[in-house]
Order: structure tokens, then sequence, then C-alpha cells
């Protein structure tokens, strides 16, 4: 595929040079669905010259059944003068591809395809294939990983100027503006997706006070800016409360909010996380919710700033109550975040006990962290168990003052992170 072509697909997409084109390809793996240059591609006219974005599903012979971003499968049949190409996660330009052949394709490699639309549009004929291999996409997820440790941010926001392309967050008790530009990548958490695959292409506008933000880029000397080249946001709700039914058939749990004094229902999918809280690491915890003002809501939203979430790994998202978890538990040396910073709360929440759902039984105490759901029932992020202690020590205080370092599934490895 030459530069003419991938400038030609840049158009397409809605795209401006051939770098942007390059950049929207590797983008593609951790933005997806990425539904409007899906919808430009599956739109050609039969018969068409078209393009197709996704993961290598099967491979036999010449024909590769191609998981698209957003639509159908398509079935790719690669044509005997086909050219194939391989390009690093992140490259702009195609002078550094390296020719390969068909058989050095595997499944779960990322392709962008060119071709011809067959009459039924579910199949294409491809001319030239452009080609991101699952080993490299996973050396750079982890090396976007360690990006994020370093450079990491998260909190809540405060205020937020869209004609400014300003947000500020508070972290740690601390307001902390984040500046954007027009390369920044921004993105929000679908309603009912734990996962931040599923986090589709946002604006500075959609964000709303009181969201969960995560971003990275380069602080400023004093720690009060951030030159943001990455932002994920999105709205979630913190329940602390107790069991009152679980339906195993429709993988539901009905809590009572001790909070809102209302029955809450969410449901369980296969990226929820339940876990057990360790007697030891609650009593801490609570010990540490009674040295506040009182053990009240206040107090412990108050216990929690000890180590916010300013630049982390926790796979999930959030401000406050970190530093009660993180320190009340005694921490983990295999936990600390480099450089000596405060404990990837998500690295210690991944090492707790799971809990199955047959395990929860009415009058168990919990904190849930889930999505806002878009029909009234929200899928639970993460579901913590053996919080008694905790909730005696501050039966005030929301689920959001206990379980909030949990809230975002991130660049993590864990949760659903890319």
């Amino acid at each position: 595929m030459n530069k003419g072509s991938i400038r030609a697909i840049g158009r397409r997409l809605g795209v401006v040079s051939l770098g942007a084109a390059l950049s929207f390809f590797a983008l593609a793996p951790i933005c997806r669905p990425l539904a409007y240059a899906q919808q430009t591609a599956q739109s050609a006219a039969p018969g068409s010259a078209s393009r197709r974005i996704g993961a290598i599903k099967t491979i036999a012979g010449n024909t590769i059944t191609l998981t698209s971003d957003s639509g159908p499968d398509s079935t790719v049949t690669v044509q005997p003068e086909a050219r194939i190409v391989r390009i690093a996660p992140g490259e702009k330009d195609l002078k550094n591809a390296a020719p390969i052949q068909l058989q050095d394709l595997q499944v779960g490699d990322r392709i962008l395809v060119a071709g011809k639309a067959s009459d039924d549009n579910q199949s294409l004929a491809a001319s030239s294939i452009v080609v991101m291999t699952h080993s490299d996409l996973a050396a750079q997820h982890q090396k976007d990983l360690q990006d994020w440790q370093k450079r990491g941010i998260d909190g809540v926001a405060t205020t937020v100027d869209a004609a400014g392309d300003t947000v500020t967050i508070s972290v740690s008790g601390k307001n902390i503006v984040l500046h954007t530009s027009k390369t920044a990548v921004i993105r929000r958490y679908a309603p009912d997706s734990v996962k931040f695959d599923d986090a589709k292409v946002s604006t500075i506008a959609e964000i709303h006070t009181g969201d969960q933000v995560r971003a990275r880029g380069e602080r400023s000397a004093d720690g009060g800016e951030l030159a943001a080249e990455e932002i994920v946001s999105g709205s979630f709700r913190n329940i602390a409360g107790t069991v009152n039914s679980v339906d195993a058939s429709s993988s539901t749990v009905t809590v009572h909010d001790l909070l809102s004094k209302k029955n809450v229902t969410v449901k369980i999918t296969t990226d929820s996380q339940l876990r057990q809280l360790p007697a030891e690491m609650a009593q801490r915890m609570a010990a540490r919710l009674k040295r506040t003002v009182g053990g009240s809501a206040t107090g412990a939203a108050s216990a929690g700033t000890a180590s916010g979430s300013d630049s982390s790994a926790n796979g999930q998202n959030g401000h406050q109550a970190g530093g009660s978890a993180a320190t009340a538990g005694g921490g983990n040396a295999g936990a600390r975040r480099p450089g000596g910073g405060a404990p990837d709360l998500q690295q210690m929440l991944g090492r707790l006990p799971a809990v199955a759902l047959t395990e929860l039984h009415k009058g168990d105490a919990v904190v849930i962290l889930s999505t806002e759901g878009s029909a009234g029932v929200g899928t639970i992020i993460t579901l913590l168990t053996g919080v008694e202690p905790i909730l005696q020590a501050a039966p005030n205080a929301s689920g959001a003052s206990i379980l909030s370092p949990w809230s975002l599934g991130m660049p993590s490895g864990d949760a659903g992170g890319p």
C-alpha cells in the first residue's frame, strides 16, 4: 500500500495527513469501537473500493475472517498480487513499513485492508493490507501502561471550560488544571460498559462536574497544571450497603444503599470484579476512619485523601479513599508505583481473594462501584465484601469515600484495560 492510498484512506476516514491516518489506525485497538470510521468503510457501494479495520479472527489459506471494530465479521480474500506490510503501533510513515508474507499473519493481528467489496458488501477482495501484529500491540500496551503509571493523574471534575479547553479536577484535595489541545485524545466511558476498550471518542464538553477523570501528560513544575495528551472520563455510582437479594439467573444483585436508604439493582458481567477484603485490612481501614472527624462521611473522605490517585496505575481510577486501603492495609512492595509513589490500588485489589456470585448472601455488607447504566441498572465494576468494620466505623460514608480509587477501568491490563 503506497502513501497515496493511505492518504486516500485518511480522506475517507476524515483525517488530513499520512501521519494522522497511521496514528488513527494505531489508535483503533485502544479507541474502539470507532463507529464513524467503520460506518464510512461499510457504507461503500457494492463492487467499489472499500476498507476494513479490525482483528484477524481466523485464517485459512488466503481467506481471513476479520472481526471489524464495528459491524459484522467480514470475509477477506487476499489476492495473489496483494501487498502486505507490517508497521509498528504509532508509526506515522509507511517508509518504515516492512513487507511480509500472507503466512506471517496470525490470529489476533490487527489489519487495515483495502480492496474491492462484494455485491452484498460482506466480503472484500484485498489488494493491500497494513498489519500491526498482536505481539507488537502487546509490547505497545505495556509501554503505554508504564507511561500511565509514570505520568497519569486522576480525580473528580470540579469545573469544565469547554471554550477554554480546560478541565479542573480535584486530586487529594488539590485542584489541578488539565489543558487540552487539538491533538489530545479524549474518550468517555460507555454507560453500560466497564471496559476501557469500549470508551467512545468524546469531547471536553461531554465532561460534567462530578465526573471521574483520568489524564496523562506533562505536569507543570508546581504540579498545578497538566498538558493532557489523553483524557478519559465517566459518570459512576458508588454504593455502600447490605445485600438484599441475589438473582443468579439474571446475574443481578439488589443492595440496600445505606446512604440513600433505597434498594439498588446492579448486574454482574464477566468483566466485573468481586473481591473479599481480608479481615485484618478491613479492621485497619476502620481504625483509620475512626481517627478522622467522628467517622463521618466527611471524615472518611478526608482519610482517603492521604494518597489520592495522583499518578497511579490503578486500573479503576478514582480520587479519594485509596489512602485508607493502602495505608491501613500495610501496603505491598509489589504494588508500589515507580518512584516510590502511593501503592497501585488496582494491583492490590487484583490480589484480593475472588468471590463468586453464589457466595453473596442477604445481609452481607458490600461496597460497590458501578456504571450509571442506561436503563436504571448499572454494571458492577468492583464489588468488595468483608467491609462490615468499615461501614460500622463510618455509617454515613458513601461508597465513593471507600472505593473510589477503583472507579474507572483504565490502561492497567486489569478489569478490561486495553
